[in-house]
Formats: structure tokens, sequence, C-alpha cells
């Protein structure tokens, strides 16, 4: 592996030094060959695989550390917070010469955990490992993992399950909590920690007339861009708290998420979010006010001889950046989707016609327009009770279509439309075996999910295909990891 030690180098009330408490009896989970080759581990790293995803091995080169930081949960402010169970243990550089923390999750208690033990259960660990993989598959930027580690270890949750831990990555793992913390805390620190956010992740602002401006606009576009691929794919967070988002607009710490089967905007798919505060409907709006919060620990950065109160408005205006960015990528996200050019003045209207088609008959999300995509017309309308509401759209459909290429629209279409997504029944399956020492349903899984754009009949299965029968209990999903 190649170093770049950099979040060693701020100052240590940032953070604390410890090492990772292996669990008891670790054993492989599954392992990402082509993330690790990515990151250019050697052969002896790979060998060493087990060993490193466990907490059993460390580098001379990174002291590990556990993060401080603070947060809004659930609209509220939560004080301090911080990496309660997981270490960064190192810091590489990838075949892009990007920097790319690794991230030991279910590594101990550490100085944050306040009342959890510091430790992940299998069960989590899985998901998120298979989420990852599959958001990034689905060109959706991602924390991902090399590789995650079962053991003989029990861990109280709901009930005892065995332990596991997980060897995330990320191009960043400063949450706009840090801000936070640091603003609340450490005011001092601010501005040191800012420029090297600056210096590290969005350099090209470094020759902006005011830096801090374009970085706050850049942090603000790129998490836009984010959420508007989560709409688009079905995609919901579950627990979108201002520690869960980073400053790079890459997804982090989803643990109770969901993708979208039957199309329903306000479903919770967090059990824990008893106001369905965080419903994949809600997204776009939490996230504006997550930047919101975020925007206010900028205000101490104005530079001398700045009138504080323009300072305040021009933070403010970076924000104005947010509704257009979404608007744009989620618009023509969803054109590609359809098969509709994005310049037409009636494309977004049809689409919305056919998303209110889609949550008034519980049609499903991911396979409704891959019959879309296949002209299935004739199976979409057969699943309607409401079979002239399909009619009058599919009349405007075809309109905007006759006279555009649409060989070009279908290939865009073909690009868009994933053929399989992560149900959570999916994932329930590849728990419960892994859970008796089976991981070939993770392996499945994580094939199947590597191209989710092309058929793979002989790898999938019917229930990967659709949501789980309307008389079956759905996968209860919590907080709880």
């Amino acid at each position: 592996m190649h170093f770049n030690p950099r979040y060693n180098a701020l100052p240590p009330r940032l953070y604390h030094h410890q090492q990772p408490v292996p669990l008891k009896g670790a054993k492989a989970g599954h392992f990402n060959q082509a993330l690790a080759d990515e990151l250019q581990w050697s052969a002896e790293d790979q060998n060493a695989w087990v060993e490193i995803c466990s907490g059993q091995k460390t580098f001379a080169e990174f002291t590990p550390l556990a993060m401080v930081y603070a947060g809004h949960q659930f609209g509220q402010w939560a004080g301090q917070l911080g990496d309660g169970r997981g270490l960064l243990i190192a810091q590489i550089v990838d075949k892009h010469g990007q920097t790319i923390d690794l991230h030991l999750k279910g590594a101990g208690s550490t100085p944050y955990s306040r009342m959890g033990d510091g430790r992940a259960v299998l069960r989590s660990t899985i998901r998120e490992y298979l989420a990852g993989h599959a958001l990034n598959s689905l060109g959706v930027a991602s924390s991902n993992a090399v590789g995650f580690t079962s053991s003989e270890q029990g861990v109280q949750r709901e009930k005892l399950e065995l332990g596991a831990m997980m060897l995330r990555t990320s191009d960043c793992h400063i949450r706009l909590g840090h801000f936070e913390w640091i603003n609340q805390y450490q005011g001092d620190q601010l501005p040191e920690f800012t420029q090297k956010c600056i210096e590290w992740h969005y350099p090209e602002c470094l020759d902006a007339e005011q830096p801090i401006l374009a970085f706050a606009t850049k942090v603000i576009q790129r998490t836009a861009v984010m959420i508007a691929k989560w709409q688009l794919i079905g995609f919901a967070h579950g627990v979108m708290n201002t520690d869960n988002l980073n400053i790079t607009g890459s997804t982090l710490d989803f643990g109770p998420y969901g993708f979208m089967e039957r199309f329903r905007p306000n479903w919770i798919n967090n059990h824990s979010d008893y106001q369905g505060r965080y419903t994949y409907q809600q997204q776009p709006s939490i996230g504006h006010w997550n930047l919101w919060q975020w925007l206010n620990n900028l205000v101490p950065l104005c530079p001398a001889g700045y009138d504080k109160e323009q300072w305040k408005d021009d933070l403010a205006q970076c924000l104005e950046h947010y509704e257009p960015t979404f608007l744009e990528h989620y618009k023509m996200g969803l054109a590609q989707k359809m098969g509709l050019p994005s310049f037409h003045k009636d494309s977004f209207d049809c689409a919305m016609a056919f998303l209110r088609i889609l949550q008034s008959e519980q049609l499903d999300y991911t396979q409704s327009f891959i019959r879309l995509q296949n002209h299935a017309y004739e199976a979409i309308k057969d699943d309607c009770l409401d079979r002239r509401a399909f009619e009058i759209f599919l009349t405007q459909y075809e309109s905007i279509r006759a006279n555009q290429d649409t060989t070009e629209l279908d290939t865009e279409m073909a690009q868009a439309n994933p053929q399989y997504i992560l149900r959570n029944h999916m994932a329930q399956k590849a728990i419960e075996l892994a859970e008796r020492n089976d991981f070939s349903e993770v392996e499945r899984l994580f094939t199947l999910l590597s191209q989710p754009f092309s058929k793979q009949p002989e790898l999938e299965n019917a229930a990967d295909l659709g949501p789980l029968p309307s008389d079956v209990p759905e996968v209860m999903v919590s907080c709880s990891s």
C-alpha cells in the first residue's frame, strides 16, 4: 500500500489514538478482490486480508484513530458524537492517485462510544457491505468495503448476535458534524481544519476570490447530485443526520437503508424513524436542512475586513445552488430512465404521470422501468386497476418519442435502469445463511450486483426481481447495528 497519513497531522484534540480490539475467533466473510487491486494492495496485504479486516494487523505507517464530531440527529442537537465503534486505520493512495480512508467498523469502544459497546454485528455488516458495493456499481458515489470478517464472539443487541468487523473505504470520513463539533467546542481549530479540507478535497477552490465560499458551494452541489442519484435509483438512506453526511457528497453511514420496491414515497424504511423524517420523499429537503445547519458553522470564518452580515448573506447564497443542481440532475436522470428527450417541454410531466401510476397502483419501481424499457406496455397495464390512466400516459409517452431518435434514447435508458437492486429480503436471506457460516449467498449477491444493468439469468433468482407478496411481512430494519 502507498500511505498518505494526513489526518494524523491535524491537532490531536480532533481525534483519539488507539488500537482496534479484535473479536474472538475471527474468520473470513467476504473479500472484495477488485477493490483491493484498485487500492494497490500488495500480494502480502491481500494474503493477510482476514487479519487486517478483523483488527489483528495494523500498519506502522499510520496510527489508528477515532474521530470526534457532533451532529443534529432527527432534527435535534445531539452534542458530541464521534467514532464510537470505528477506527481510521490507514489513508492510502489508489491507482488514480486519490487518497482513500480505510475505516475499520466494529473495532471496539472508544472515548466517543457513549453507552455503546463499540462492536458491530454480522447482520448490519453484511447489509452495509452489500449496499456499498451495490451503490458503487450503480454509479452512486458511496463508501465501499475491502472485506468483512465474522467471529465466534457474541454481541448483545435485541438478541445475542455474532460479532463482525468490516474494513470500509471512503474518499472522505469528514462529516458535516465535524464542523459542528469544532465550532462548538474547539473554535480556534476551525480555520486550520477548514483550510485542510479545502486543500485535501477541493484544491481548485484555493484559487477562488473567496475559497471558503467556493468550498461551500462545491459541497452543496455535490450533496445535491448525490441525493438526486439516490432518488433516481429509489434509494432511501434512512438516517440522514448531519453526522452521516460527508463533505464530498459520497454516501456514508447508511444503516437502516432501503432500496424502494413498491413505489411508496412516504415509506419509512427505518422503523426507528417514528415521525417519518427520513423517508424517500423527504431526502431532498432534509439534505437542504442539513446543509443550512452546516453553513452556520462557517460564519466564524468571515475574512478580516469583510462585513459580517454580508458574509452571512454570501453563505446563504451558496445554498441557493442546491435546488437547481438537484433538479437539473434529477430531471435529466429521470428523462434517461424514461427513454425521453430531456429537452422536450413535456418530458418531466410525462415522467411524473408514470410515477403517479406506480404510486397509486403500488407497482415495483425498478421492474416497472425495465418493463417500460422493454416496451412491455401491456404487462404494466395488466397490473393497473385504473387502466385508463395508463392508456392516457402511454399516449403522451409515445407522442413525445414519435419524432425522436429512439435508438439513442433506448441506449440511454438501458444504462439508467438497473435489472437488479438489493432488496431487503435478498440481503436478509444472505444474512440468515451467513449466521450459519454459509457465505454463498453473499457471494452470489456480490457478483449479481457487480453488473446491475446486465441481465444475468444464470445468477438471478425469482425473488431478485420483485417485492415480497403483499401478504408477507416486510423485512424491518432499525438503527441497531
